[in-house]
């Protein structure tokens, strides 16, 4: 069975190849994941969709944090990483500090060595504005 973080890492794949290509073959994206079940991959794949449904939102808000770096001049990796942590924190239910945290694992692994600070001030940010919004703390 995969764990979360497994499934959220094959979102992630499945995600940056939504917006590379504007469409996934969920198969072909970890076909040579033989340990990954038809479960976790239709759980990724709904997650990724609806990140990438989302992803309007989620790049609205990085450029409020983050205006010299909207979504077209972030490196792609990046990119679907924070639409992924956004969707997550936003409407997918995951708690803030969950989501900025496997944001910054998917980024260490993935992505420059710069990128895993750039992505945790930006989602500390939205996690702070929507902690104000609601006018509550984080559990």
């Amino acid at each position: 069975m995969a764990t979360p973080r497994r499934i959220r890492e094959l979102a992630f794949h499945m995600l940056f190849q939504l917006d590379a290509q504007g469409q996934v073959d969920a198969l072909r994206c970890i076909e040579l994941d033989e340990g990954v079940g038809e479960d976790a991959r239709h759980k990724a794949e709904r997650l990724a969709r609806a990140a990438y449904e989302h992803r309007a939102e989620a790049d609205r808000a990085v450029e409020v944090f983050a205006p010299g770096w909207p979504a077209h001049r972030q490196p792609a990796v990046d990119r679907a990483i924070l639409r992924l942590a956004h969707y997550e924190m936003t409407v997918g239910g995951v708690a803030p500090a969950v989501a900025i945290n496997e944001a910054i694992e998917l980024a260490k692994e993935y992505s420059t060595e710069r990128s895993p600070g750039f992505i945790n001030a930006i989602l500390d940010n939205v996690r702070k504005q929507a902690l104000s919004t609601a006018g509550g703390e984080e559990a």
